[in-house]
């Protein structure tokens, strides 16, 4: 299909809602035609309990009366973004010509959110946007996530893990860990104290601060979220969720666990059953949502994903700045081991 990106600016919806059901049923049309829409691509998007004061959108790009691409996001006021590093939010029909439907979604975001000073679009490596860089934005490469192909089914994969895998799956088992879906009441205050002991741990940082009501509505939105609970002994140790569109892709997400109990891997054993119950749903794929090195542990593929950003700041002060902490971070590396060390306990910030 070709696209007719003279009159792009104006063949799209914006949507900051929960849609009618005539533009629902238009973009449900559109997701039915893609092979592996996520969650986050579908109106669903709105109803998220996370998006609390975040002003959450989605353009919506018309072409004869069809949707063609959708691009969900949030509108910050001085920042916009859609997606994240580990998370594209931009799916379009492959039929269409890519460049004019991105030069059209750029021409949609510069209509509605003139006043941006960074506008930031993630995407699949293999689903580029060349025209948002026609319009001035810089394309990235960012490392992606592993993502695994779960249509030869679980005991296809099972097999096809390294010994080490497979070996502490079954040491999961044999230590006790127990994996179940949580669904009552109880199971949610259990996975809240689980994710608050998390939270304050120092070994990472956490970016997001979600309180027991947010949490009990995601569990309570069954049709696009999962939640796995692994105990032993009878108390949750770990927890992991899923997110999902159905036929379409699955999305890990959301785990913590407990730093004492970590040594029985219960982490492993919440992963492989998520993998078998999605291979019993028949889901094609599924997104690890990064690939840091426990999550590379499930899969070889690693899909990149590309981040495209306009940077309308003051002498385009944040690009700058992201280049210089770049080349830092390159001069660094080229240092010896002990180096390294000395001067990443110099600049780690200090515990009040």
């Amino acid at each position: 299909m070709q696209f007719d990106g003279a009159s792009s600016a104006t063949d799209h919806i914006l949507q900051r809602e929960f849609p009618d059901s005539k533009t629902e049923g238009l973009w449900r049309t559109f997701l039915s035609r893609l092979s592996c829409p996520a969650h986050y691509d579908a109106p669903e998007f709105f109803l998220e309990p996370y998006w609390r004061n975040q002003n959450p959108f989605a353009i919506l790009l018309l072409n004869e009366n069809r949707v063609v691409a959708s691009l969900t996001g949030f509108d910050q006021g001085i920042e916009v973004v859609s997606g994240l590093a580990s998370r594209p939010q931009v799916c379009f029909d492959g039929t269409i010509d890519q460049s004019a439907m991105s030069r059209a979604l750029a021409d949609a975001l510069a209509k509605h959110f003139p006043k941006a000073k960074l506008i930031t679009a993630h995407t699949w490596s293999h689903s580029p946007l060349p025209g948002l860089v026609e319009r001035g934005y810089r394309e990235l490469a960012l490392e992606g996530d592993v993502v695994l192909d779960l249509r030869r089914g679980a005991k296809f994969i099972f097999d096809a893990f390294p010994l080490n895998r497979r070996r502490d799956i079954r040491k999961a088992i044999r230590n006790g860990i127990e994996v179940s879906e949580a669904i009552t009441d109880r199971d949610a205050r259990e996975y809240f104290e689980v994710y608050s002991v998390w939270k304050s741990t120092s070994r990472k940082k956490i970016h997001h601060d979600r309180d027991f009501a947010m949490l009990v509505a995601v569990q309570h939105m069954r049709g696009n979220h999962r939640r796995f609970l692994a105990r032993y002994k009878g108390e949750v140790v770990a927890a992991a969720g899923i997110r999902f569109y159905p036929g379409g892709l699955v999305e890990y997400a959301n785990n913590c666990s407990r730093d004492e109990f970590l040594r029985l891997r219960p982490n492993d054993l919440l992963v492989w059953r998520m993998i078998e119950w999605a291979c019993e749903r028949k889901f094609p794929t599924l997104s690890m949502g990064g690939a840091h090195p426990f999550l590379r542990k499930w899969g070889d593929t690693v899909v990149p994903i590309c981040r495209y950003r306009l940077d309308r700041t003051f002498l385009h002060h944040v690009e700058l700045k992201e280049e210089a902490t770049a080349q830092v971070r390159q001069l660094i590396h080229r240092l010896p081991a002990s180096v390294q060390t000395a001067l990443r306990a110099l600049i780690r910030p200090r515990a009040a």
